[in-house]
């Protein structure tokens, strides 16, 4: 595929998007420090580094300006993902395409805008760069370096983001990484209010495997248990090693009852596994779910809800699933 055809690829450029999980985050001091120095720089009192969703455009920072997304018929930056080169307007009044925009007619007032595109290594567009000023003005060559010289920065640490959010053993999402996938599920149940669950496991008699077989071999059942645990997720499903020998999946789209389902289908194939030593490896794993809603609606509480059924589990005599509050599903 060519650099033109991505530019109409939407479905890949959401693609590209959705791989980096950092819509719905929370500001970064990373991105901060670049939108400070475009208004310092180029002289602008507004700037963001801006991210084209399906349906919204989103700031992952913004700086002089007290919002964190615009619908996307209304971004500019919207126009700037859509061309190769930097999207300058000197006079948005004088636009055809942008005179009588709202963001333009009433608050912010935005008259002149620069937006060079966030271009990832894979060639899709998922946002820009843009300085925004309240008057008619132009941008020269040298204030437009600035900007094309910053964008690709800002790529890199999207990308450093995600090395910094994988478990160098299990290859699963870090706790960190995993609980900010939550807090976007939870944003997009504000917005849409559709489904989802989350489902917390624990390797049951974990710290026997290590006593008995050695680190070693508690390595591996780690690795068998996050392979396993990614074979049978869908590409729409998150998950995270939340410590030790503890993983949570988050199932978007899913019911409470297809949650239950689905954990006992895990339950079911890590007790089914052998796990490569000498001798093989055996092992079970308790189960908590916990679809969202009411009283989990924040990261802490979803999580605290899950954990708690996870614990039902346990003492119920593990390699079981069990529903937030107090309902088994399945017995060793």
């Amino acid at each position: 595929m060519t650099p033109q055809d991505k530019l109409t690829d939407e479905a890949g450029r959401l693609a590209a998007l959705d791989r980096y999980a950092i819509l719905d985050t929370p500001r970064e001091g990373a991105f901060d420090k670049i939108t400070d120095l475009v208004r310092t720089l180029v002289g602008v009192p507004i700037s963001a580094v801006s991210l084209v969703d399906r349906d919204r455009q989103w700031f992952k920072s913004i700086a002089g300006l007290d919002i964190d997304q615009t619908p996307r018929p209304v971004a500019f930056c919207d126009h700037a993902i859509r061309q190769p080169e930097p999207l300058i307007i000197p006079d948005a009044q004088a636009d055809d395409r942008f005179r009588d925009n709202p963001l333009v007619t009433g608050n912010p007032g935005i008259r002149s805008y620069a937006g060079v595109p966030l271009r990832t290594p894979d060639g899709y567009q998922i946002g820009s760069l843009c300085a925004i000023d309240t008057r008619a003005r132009d941008f020269p060559p040298e204030q437009m370096a600035i900007l094309e010289g910053l964008a690709p920065i800002i790529v890199e640490q999207m990308e450093l983001r995600l090395l910094a959010e994988r478990d160098g053993l299990s290859g699963a999402m870090t706790r960190r990484a995993f609980v900010a996938a939550i807090d976007r599920q939870i944003a997009l149940f504000t917005r849409h209010e559709r489904p989802s669950a989350l489902v917390l496991l624990d390797i049951d008699h974990f710290k026997a495997v290590n006593d008995t077989h050695g680190h070693p071999a508690g390595d591996r059942v780690i690795q068998a248990v996050a392979g396993l645990c990614a074979t049978l997720s869908r590409p729409s499903d998150s998950i995270g090693r939340l410590g030790g020998e503890e993983f949570g999946l988050l199932l978007p789209e899913t019911s409470e009852a297809d949650a239950l389902l689905a954990a006992q289908r895990f339950c079911d194939a890590v007790a089914a596994l052998v796990i490569a030593n000498e001798p093989p490896l055996r092992v079970t794993a308790s189960f908590g779910v916990a679809a969202i809603g009411p009283g989990r609606m924040t990261s802490a509480d979803w999580l605290a809800a899950a954990d708690a059924a996870l614990y039902a589990a346990k003492r119920a005599g593990r390699n079981r699933v069990m529903l937030a509050p107090h309902q088994a599903l399945c017995a060793a």
